[in-house]
């Protein structure tokens, strides 16, 4: 009978291996980012689509607003029972609005300022206003329409 060496298989180098361990890092940073990105756009979405209440009219202040950070949006009330909403996204550089005081929405990034009665540049850098977003008023009552 003849025998026969074994050899076993050659395994991975350890540069292979590295280099594997790190494409599919990235491929997962990657998918994670873009879902991410894709599940707050959809979710702001559905809940648009549901009419979610956003807030109760008495929580809105007179010349001001607030920042709903989940729904991406900033609500304002710049006259007495005039509702406005805008993207809370800055247009500058897409960092989130944080402040809103004696009648402007301020961005902490880069201190780029914007109007509570119409989203408009009241100091750059950005030189786009915020873009509008659609809210309805029923009774007290304001959601994304």
């Amino acid at each position: 009978m003849a025998s026969e060496s074994i050899h076993p298989a050659s395994a991975p180098s350890r540069r292979v291996v590295v280099a594997a361990v790190g494409a599919a890092g990235l491929a997962l940073t990657l998918n994670a980012c873009g879902s991410e990105d894709d599940s707050s756009s959809s979710s702001s979405s559905d809940s648009a689509a549901g009419g979610s209440v956003l807030a109760k009219t008495s929580d809105i202040p007179e010349g001001g607003g607030k920042i709903f950070k989940d729904s991406g949006v900033v609500v304002t009330q710049p006259t007495a029972g005039e509702f406005k909403a805008f993207s809370s996204k800055c247009t500058h550089q897409g960092c989130a609005v944080t402040g809103i005081t004696n009648g402007v929405i301020t961005c902490p990034c880069h201190k780029s300022e914007f109007s509570v009665s119409d989203g408009s540049v009241k100091k750059g850098p950005a030189t786009q206003p915020l873009p509008e977003e659609k809210i309805t008023v029923s009774g007290d009552s304001i959601s994304l329409a």
